[in-house]
């Protein structure tokens, strides 16, 4: 069974940073490309970022590029995304998922709220 954890939210000021884990099992990690997508409130899923499988090759919404980092470590089953210059616009809960769109299984979630 495909579990997936979400960690490292939490309430910033706008400017602000946070890194994001997901802790990962129940599948071969190291086999599978990951993202991370978010819902903000009233609205709909948004995919946020993507990673292939070694790690290599990173992609990110137009919302985030540059001020977000996606990365993985293999051997411990994790996925981390690295959140910079944090603006009230990015408050939503934060997903990973193990596969490369929206349709995927996603943990409970992790709650990034950004206000002053």
């Amino acid at each position: 069974e495909v579990q997936l954890v979400e960690s490292g939210g939490g309430l910033v000021q706008p400017g602000g940073s946070l890194r994001l884990s997901c802790a990962a099992s129940g599948f071969i990690f190291s086999r599978y490309r990951m993202s991370w997508v978010r819902q903000a409130p009233g609205k709909g899923l948004e995919w946020v970022s993507g990673i292939t499988t070694g790690g290599s090759s990173t992609y990110y919404a137009d919302s985030v590029k540059g001020r977000a980092t996606i990365s993985r470590d293999n051997a411990k089953n994790t996925l981390y995304l690295q959140l910079n210059s944090l603006k009230t616009e990015d408050t939503a809960m934060y997903y990973c998922t193990n596969s490369w769109g929206l349709g995927g299984p996603r943990g409970q979630g992790t709650q990034v709220t950004v206000s002053s």
